[in-house]
């Protein structure tokens, strides 16, 4: 898996952020981890999938951007909000794809 440079976080995981990575990297598992990353599809904007769950995925996880963690799908889907109207305030629409490509480019 990807991160995101500027990747979003739930309050409560804010400072753990280096520790989950690195036991996401190892497949450790962690309850009630929800990640938010760019749809597989490009005609989707994100998907919210639980951690749990990548982890049994057939495909290869090495392309999966992940944007955003949480702790459970409620926070996932108020963080998704937030990151909705974050693209909108920056650019008055809504192609999250592109806006987050984009800022992951900028140096």
């Amino acid at each position: 898996m990807r991160y995101y440079k500027y990747l979003y976080l739930s309050d409560t995981l804010k400072r753990k952020k280096d520790k989950l990575i690195k036991k996401i990297e190892k497949e450790k598992i962690i309850p009630d981890l929800y990640l938010i990353r760019l749809a597989a599809n490009e005609k989707d904007q994100l998907e919210i999938s639980s951690y749990r769950h990548l982890l049994h995925l057939p495909c290869p996880k090495q392309d999966l951007l992940v944007v955003g963690m949480t702790k459970g799908y409620e926070d996932a889907v108020y963080l998704v909000e937030e990151i909705v109207q974050e693209v909108y305030n920056k650019t008055k629409g809504a192609d999250i794809r592109s806006y987050i490509l984009r800022k992951e480019q900028e140096g």
